[in-house]
Parts: C-alpha cells; structure tokens; sequence
C-alpha cells in the first residue's frame, strides 16, 4: 500500500537485512521531512551504518520497502540513490588526495567539450558549490594540502553538485576541531534553511542536542524509540540507546601512582622540531594529552613508540633509556600502542579475531623460531574475547564485519595479551558508542589499578576531564601546560590549548 500524499520525504518502512545468518536490521522503520535535520543514534552494531547503506543504494534490503516522495522505489545502487538525489557521505573521507577539489568533487562525472574534459567549466562550477559551504577556496589546490576539516567541506560540496536532496553525514565530525565543528554546524544550518535535509549519525550526543530536530534511536537492530525537538536531552537518548541507566558512566577510582614508568626526555618530533618535549607518566597513573587537531599530540605518541624516528631526546621506559629506537624495541621494553586509526594501522580486516590478538606476539610465541604457535593464538583470542567482551560469531570471523566498537576492542586486546607496563592510547573511543566507552573506561581504570601506566590522547573534553589524573595540554607542538585533575574544565584546558597561559594551575616544568 502506498503512504498517503502527506507522507515525508523520505519514509523507510520495516526494512529487514541480514548477513550469513545474523540479523543485521529487523523490521526497522524510518520517516525523513524534507529540510530537516534527523539524527539517527544507537551503539555499535545497532544497525545504524547498515540502514544508511540500504539508503544510499550501496546494499539492498532482504525484506521492507522504501518510498520518496511517497512513491515506492527500489534503490540498491548507488546510481539510483543518487539520480534521487541521496547522497552518502562516509566517515572516512572518499576523495583523492592527488587531484585537485575541482576535480574530485566532479571526479566520475566530469564534464567535456569537444570530447575532452571541459576543465574551465570543472572549476567555474566547483567554485560555485564550494562557495555553497562557505569556502573560498582556489578549486585547483590539491587536495592532499589542505586540513582535514575544509576536506569534509569539499565532501558536501560534492554530495551538492549531484543536487542532493538528502545528505546522509556518518559521524562527519570525528576528525574535526572544535571550531572546525561550529562551521559544519552552519554550513548544515544553511543547507537545511535551503530545504536540504539531513540525516545525521554521530556519538556525540551534544552534537545531537544542538542541531537535530527528530531523532530515531536503534538498538539491536530494531527500533528503540524516537524524540522530537523538545525531549532531545542526553539522558533521554542514553537511555533508549541503551537500555540502562548509566549515570555513573564517567565516575572512576583514583590509584595511588607509583613510580615513573614512562619518562620522555627532550624528544623534539619531526613535525615540530623547535620543541623539546619532557613528560613523565607513574605506575598506576592516567595523562590525557588534549589539544586542538594540528597541535602535535599524535606525532608525540608515534615518536614516543618508535613508528616515527625521533630527532632528538630519550625515552626511558622502566628505567631503561632509548635515544633511538623502533616499535620492535618499545614493545621488547613492555610498551604498547594504540593507534588513532584502527582500520589502517590497528587491524588486518580480512582476518579475524584470533589473528589480529595474535600479531604482537608471533615472535614470542613461534615454535622452533619458525613457525606460528596457532594454539596460543587461540588460548589468547580466547582470553581476550572473554576480558573484553567482544562480540564476534567466532574467533575466524573477519574484523571488517565486526561493529566499531568491537573492532576497538580487539585493537586493545591484541596489545593487552603481551601484558604491557605502559599503554599509549590514541584516540581510544573514536567512533565507539556510549555504551562501548564504559567498557574501556573499565578496562584503562583495571589496568591502572594494576599498576601499568596510561599515556592516552583524547579530543572529547569530558573523555579527558573525567578519565585523567593529569592532563597535559599541547599547542603548536609543545606542551603548552598541565593540569592537575582539580583544576582542568572545559575552559581551563581551551584556554591552554589556543596559546594562552594558566600560571596558577600549571604544575610542572613547561616545556618551551
């Protein structure tokens, strides 16, 4: 039966998908309005990605229907997604970082004259989009030049020029500072007053308060509830999301530190060389490293483990110096890393959970000094699976179709079986749900309790606020100050983080 002449733009009604058995979406249903912004929220795995996959033509629904404009339409390609004018815009930015924004906004569907690509009209037209979400930007500077936060720009300027009607944003603000934030805040703003509507996906439940109009809640795959304006608070959404109350998410226990386990003497980064950076982090201790994107945090992390080569300094780890050293080294020494990006540095997303643990230690297990011990690969998948509770059908299950927050898991897991004495974490809980986040707050507090020392970098202020012992502020490649547990806010570390100077809650040297 088709909906009525009043039905929404866009109206999904009991779509079903399911994947080698398991039920990814379960009769879930979805109404959009035309120039709103809906927000679509729900823990990893709770079907969220899948559902706007379907939407976007990238997979089809086994069961369910599908209407715009209140006619049924079978979609299943992209093509026909976007001849719609549904365009879908990932999390990990699609564009080519050696062409230029022209280029790859009209990239696939360039225009030509005379049989050849019309590069005038490719730039007169880009200017025009880019312009649409406020950048003046030359359309023929490459790509692979500018900041993260003008490339997401350049992804809604090209999801405009196949004159999107529906903007699908999934967590499109991961990667982007806070001012970098506020301007997509009102570039969507704009858009929507322009009678584009959105649908956006986010963990960031403030995000969700400033500027959703309805959201749609899932959970294991079924629909959870919904809010309209009015009733959008963050422990309304918690709680559909979840199930349960979480009040006490962010309350920890506080250990006694022992002593120095990290010691960074004088390291001066690649990046920021002019900067000779010195920190130390005790046993049973948590530092957060806050700062703005581009403030170094993640090159500090890389050199400190030995991906990057230092050009200057010492690390002592245990009591034991390396003035030069490699990840190989680090991890002999009991240092382990977690990285910012865990699909192209963290994982082997063909393989599943068993070897993915396994990687760390092949060379401590190898039998015979050749081959790969397969039993204590199993023994320590199994291990973590349990401690971390991963949820995987079994332990060969590929990671790429595991949930993002069970990916993060196995990421932290694989360098937990080698039983670390320090643990850097960058960016633990990017793109994980609430839900997720108290199980590796749980896990950094037992690891803390048990004396390893935490070294993590975090762009969520309330992450680092409530998770910290010590917060250490960087800005243009240095630490621009610390901050005990009492004395950091939101304010406090902001004011650090943009230049400016907090004399009276600074302990410590500062590093100039």
């Amino acid at each position: 039966m088709t909906p009525s002449p009043a039905s929404p733009f866009l109206h999904a009604r009991a779509l079903t998908k399911r994947f080698s058995g398991v039920t990814a979406l379960d009769s879930v249903s979805l109404s959009v309005e035309k120039g709103e912004v809906h927000a679509v929220i729900g823990e990893n795995g709770a079907g969220k990605s899948t559902l706007m996959k379907i939407l976007a033509g990238v997979q089809s629904q086994d069961e369910g229907e599908i209407f715009i404009d209140g006619k049924p339409i079978t979609l299943g390609r992209v093509e026909k997604a976007l001849s719609q004018g549904i365009a879908l815009i990932h999390q990990e930015l699609n564009l080519a970082d050696n062409l230029d924004v022209g280029s790859n906004i009209f990239l696939g569907r360039e225009p030509t004259r005379n049989g050849l690509i019309d590069s005038k009209k490719i730039n007169t037209d880009a200017s025009q989009f880019l312009k649409m979400v406020g950048l003046e930007l030359n359309p023929r500077t490459l790509v692979e030049t500018l900041p993260i936060g003008v490339q997401q720009m350049i992804e809604i300027a090209k999801a405009l020029s196949v004159n999107a009607r529906l903007l699908i944003m999934d967590e499109p603000t991961s990667s982007l500072s806070q001012l970098e934030t506020e301007e997509l805040f009102r570039v969507i703003a704009k858009l929507k007053s322009q009678g584009v509507t959105i649908l956006y996906i986010s963990h960031r439940l403030f995000e969700i308060e400033t500027i959703a109009d309805r959201v749609t809640i899932l959970r294991d795959g079924k629909n959870a509830g919904h809010l309209e304006k009015a009733n959008i608070t963050h422990d309304a959404m918690v709680e559909a999301m979840v199930g349960r109350d979480i009040s006490q998410f962010y309350a920890r226990e506080i250990c006694k530190p022992g002593d120095p386990l990290l010691e960074v003497k004088e390291l001066r980064t690649q990046s920021w060389p002019q900067h000779a950076i010195s920190l130390q982090v005790r046993a049973g201790e948590m530092v957060g490293i806050a700062g703005l994107v581009g403030a170094g945090r993640t090159e500090l992390m890389r050199a400190i483990f030995g991906i990057d080569a230092a050009i200057g300094g010492e690390v002592v780890i245990a009591g034991k110096a390396f003035t030069h050293h490699d990840c190989r080294t680090a991890i002999n020494a009991g240092m382990a890393m977690v990285p910012e990006d865990r699909k192209s540095e963290g994982l082997i997303l063909e393989t599943g959970t068993r070897n993915n643990i396994g990687l760390p230690g092949l060379d401590q297990h190898r039998l015979g000094g050749i081959f790969a011990n397969s039993r204590q690969e199993c023994v320590d998948a199994e291990k973590m699976s349990r401690e971390m509770r991963i949820k995987s059908p079994n332990d060969l299950q590929p990671v790429q179709y595991l949930s993002g927050g069970n990916q993060q898991k196995v990421v932290i897991g694989k360098w937990l079986s080698m039983k670390p004495t320090v643990l850097l974490l960058d960016e633990p809980t990017r793109g994980v749900d609430i839900g997720a986040k108290q199980e590796i707050y749980r896990l950094m507090e037992e690891l803390a309790a048990n004396g390893v020392a935490i070294l993590f970098v975090s762009s969520e202020m309330e992450e680092v606020i409530s998770m910290s012992d010590r917060v250490l502020v960087m800005h243009e490649g240095k630490i621009g100050g610390e901050l005990l547990r009492a004395n950091a806010s939101e304010e406090s570390i902001m004011h650090l983080a943009t230049g400016g100077q907090v004399e009276d809650s600074f302990s410590g040297e500062k590093n100039e």
